[in-house]
């Protein structure tokens, strides 16, 4: 597909924001009315399930210095006590949550995000994973991944990984142009990266993964085509190419990049496209909105036979529906219920001392809100909408439960955006670029054409 083929009109006209949909309903729809005691009641309609697994994620938020271009939720600190203190409530939580469950849970998949989880030492490494395995059933055939970011990274501390039992682990790169890193504050040079990188495949990890970032400052096809071939030439497991968004009035860090330096629009939709067309063309899949998977990955294989799935840890081909979050910011999706921690660190651990549960929001699902979200997250994975997907649910095909919503995207046809099949929706290559404002016409709770400023742009 040429990129001309997605005209500035386009763009102009479709690049709007909105939600990238990791949960439905969308986190600004949850209530602050959600509470504690809604959590626990979430945990135990979870233990009532029979042989339910679960995903767990841990939230470390620690880093030693802030990157200007970052929008994670990070406390910047080099003092290994606040570290050892923040694991204090972090066990604190644990324990609070399986008393309630009052059994030890099979966990299937385990991530730990940022943040700098590789932040931890040795020691405190040790010390949290030894406390998921203490309360915890790990599946170390699962998924076991983490974050890392090379410039803090060393062999000694990837042996440790390895030893624990983490076999996925994800490798901040983010752009390898030194004139890019350099505004933004991350100065990286390619061969740590590449050393570290090697490493990793020595030490046999299942999956080697890697993360950029388009959109950012100084960054221009000639500068992006060269950190392309690079990642290519390593040759990752998976990539994820996520697109920059500028919002300094959220992130005050962001106040330091230089506007002025930040790509146009289209130029920023170019060096999107300039990825899909380079690492397809070196044996990658396209995976969601912004993934790439070798072919012969899970992620890949789940999405030519239409089963990939999404949760807040990402693109998954686990089928477990509940997640349980530990830490600040953490979010938790168990048997119908969204529940997030409290973004501030003194706020959590002050809680958490106090011997409550960290909740700041949530959302009870409704039966409507059930049949949405399995479609509308079908749709992002998979690229299509299968009519009898909402047979189990309700015992009627999509059009009979969502016939007004379906209207609503025939004038997307047109554009060539989607199809309209006999037994299904099939989104369309040019339509997979606007996948998310196909999915706002599903959405209840979105009113259409209005600005939600928190969102990130399509594009």
């Amino acid at each position: 597909m040429n990129t001309t083929t997605v005209s500035r009109e386009l763009l102009d006209r479709y690049n709007k924001p909105g939600p990238r949909y990791t949960s439905y309903p969308t986190v600004p729809v949850w209530s602050t009315d959600f509470g504690e005691e809604d959590y626990r009641r979430a945990l135990r309609d979870f233990a009532a399930l029979p042989d339910a697994n679960l995903s767990i994620y841990v939230h470390l938020p620690f880093c030693a210095e802030r990157c200007h271009y970052c929008g994670c939720n990070a406390t910047v600190t080099r003092k290994e006590s606040v570290v050892d203190a923040y694991l204090d409530r972090v066990e604190r939580e644990i324990e609070l949550v399986t008393s309630i469950l009052d059994t030890r849970p099979r966990a299937v998949q385990m991530h730990w995000g940022g943040g700098t989880p590789n932040f931890l030492n040795t020691a405190q490494t040790e010390r949290l994973f030894g406390l998921i395995v203490q309360y915890f059933d790990l599946d170390r055939t699962g998924e076991i991944s983490l974050e890392v970011d090379p410039r803090i990274g060393s062999r000694q501390q990837f042996e440790v990984f390895k030893a624990l039992g983490f076999n996925r682990i994800s490798l901040g790169v983010q752009d390898m142009d030194p004139q890019v890193q350099a505004a933004i504050g991350r100065i990286q040079p390619e061969a740590l990266t590449r050393s570290l990188y090697a490493h990793c495949r020595e030490l046999g990890f299942e999956s080697v993964n890697l993360d950029i970032v388009y959109g950012l400052p100084y960054q221009s096809r000639r500068t992006f085509e060269r950190t392309l071939q690079a990642i290519i030439d390593l040759g990752p497991d998976r990539l994820a190419c996520f697109s920059y968004a500028h919002v300094p009035w959220v992130k005050a860090n962001q106040k330091r990049i230089d506007e002025a330096a930040l790509p146009g629009p289209y130029e920023k939709f170019d060096l999107f496209h300039l990825a899909i067309e380079m690492l397809t063309g070196a044996g990658y899949d396209w995976i969601g909105m912004d993934h790439f998977a070798q072919r012969n990955d899970d992620l890949a294989i789940a999405v030519r036979e239409k089963r990939l799935h999404r949760n807040f840890m990402g693109y998954t081909t686990q089928s477990s529906p509940h997640m349980i979050a530990f830490g600040m910011s953490g979010i938790s999706d168990l048997a119908g219920h969204f529940v997030q921690n409290n973004a501030r660190l003194g706020d959590y651990q002050k809680t958490l001392d106090a011997g409550r549960l960290p909740v700041v929001r949530g959302h009870h699902l409704s039966q409507d809100d059930t049949v949405r979200r399995k479609v509308i997250t079908h749709l992002m994975c998979n690229l299509e909408l299968p009519y009898h997907l909402t047979e189990a649910e309700t015992g009627k095909r999509v059009p009979d439960v969502l016939g007004a919503e379906l209207e609503r995207l025939r004038p997307f046809e047109a554009m060539g955006f989607l199809q309209f099949e006999p037994e299904r929706l099939q989104v369309t290559t040019l339509g997979r670029f606007f996948i998310r404002n196909l999915c706002m016409e599903l959405d209840a709770y979105l009113e259409q054409n209005t600005d939600r400023p928190l969102f990130s742009k399509t594009i």
